[in-house]
């Protein structure tokens, strides 16, 4: 790739992302007022990074098992309620102990 090709790629990259932010300012003008629609946008984020993270959970280790493992701890722990430092670090103790049993 040329020099040339990669400032064009930065720059078409940069007016796709301007242009995404923008667009909602420019066309939606008034409050948003239907429930179905605000109830979509309020999860938005929380999919969002949902779906960026949990391919990078399952193969962050060298086995998908123990990776399996520490993700069904974490989630067990999280709805039951603890903090988010207690349920990384059960996680990481399972990664751990998982790791040491060979598969």
């Amino acid at each position: 790739m040329t020099v040339t090709n990669i400032w064009l790629a930065i720059l078409l990259m940069a007016g796709v992302t301007y242009l995404i932010r923008v667009s909602p300012l420019v066309l939606i003008r008034r409050e948003i007022k239907s429930p179905v629609i605000r109830s979509f946008l309020h999860y938005v984020p929380y999919v969002t990074l949902s779906v960026m993270t949990f391919p990078a959970i399952l193969f962050a280790t060298s086995t998908i098992w123990s990776a399996l493992a520490a993700l069904l701890v974490a989630a067990a722990l999280g709805l039951k309620g603890c903090k988010l430092p207690v349920v990384a670090a059960c996680a990481c103790i399972v990664v751990f102990l998982a790791e040491l049993i060979p598969f």
